[in-house]
């Protein structure tokens, strides 16, 4: 599933792309959309912001209307110059919008809906997403406070995927933060200290900001997808087992995290 660095970093593009720009056309190729009119709907309208938060991006038109999508693990966003070949089969498509110098295509994301503004901000799933990793100013109280109405008997590593605690963190940063914070992904929440809780929010708010910024993902990890090979730190083995009620794998190194 796309983290929250990800979509950062697809808003970024999408906006590159569309803002200040006519909308040549928009077409929804999918049939769960042929009853929508949503070229209908949106013809004329020029696109005013294209923003994230945590694993939601939102492409805003004027007059008050609002694209949201959700990528989950198996969609897309491809922005390609017009006449680029795309890099996923067009028969994948849910949404194009054309400009005279971009194609912006949505492949297979399962949440995909035209909405209102107020319904953006005002959506359950969407209101009750804790402090964004990537806001310009993390809100450290807010996700301290939300930590400590969660389940204290829960897994820091499981505490950090929900993304009622903290969105934007994803399987990916959730065991390299808990690496580089030297915490046991295992430890539960009511155990931790607040400067323990924030340990690998601190860690993992420039690597993903930097990500964000289009410098891409970890290279070399210290822990992630990294089950029985050595840890880099150390030379222990390294763990994984899944974790939670997902049963999302976790990746440890049990000398350094202990």
């Amino acid at each position: 599933m796309p983290e929250g660095d990800t979509i950062y970093a697809t808003a970024r593009r999408i906006r590159g792309a569309l803002m200040g720009k006519e909308i040549a056309s928009i077409e929804t190729p999918h049939p769960r959309f042929e009853r929508d009119r949503w070229p209908e709907r949106l013809s004329g309208r020029a696109v005013r912001a294209v923003d994230a938060k945590g694993k939601h991006l939102f492409i805003r038109f004027e007059g008050d209307l609002t694209l949201h999508s959700h990528l989950r693990m198996n969609g897309w966003w491809g922005v390609y110059e017009r006449g680029r070949r795309w890099s996923k089969s067009p028969s994948r498509a849910w949404l194009v919008i054309r400009t005279t110098e971009h194609d912006v295509v949505q492949f297979g994301g399962p949440v995909l809906e035209l909405m209102t503004d107020s319904r953006s901000r005002f959506d359950q799933r969407i209101a009750r997403l804790g402090p964004d990793i990537l806001a310009e100013e993390f809100d450290e109280a807010g996700f301290l406070r939300r930590l400590r109405d969660d389940d204290q008997s829960r897994g820091v590593g499981e505490a950090l995927l929900d993304q009622r605690n903290v969105c934007g963190i994803g399987n990916l940063w959730k065991s390299e933060g808990c690496f580089i914070a030297a915490l046991d992904p295992w430890m539960p929440v009511g155990e931790l200290s607040d400067d323990q809780a924030l340990a690998p929010v601190h860690a993992l708010r420039p690597l993903m900001l930097r990500s964000a910024g289009g410098a891409g993902h970890v290279r070399e990890p210290w822990v992630f997808e990294r089950h029985g090979r050595p840890c880099r730190r150390c030379g222990t083995t390294i763990r994984a087992r899944g974790q939670g009620d997902d049963n999302r794998t976790t990746y440890w190194c049990p000398a350094c995290q202990a």
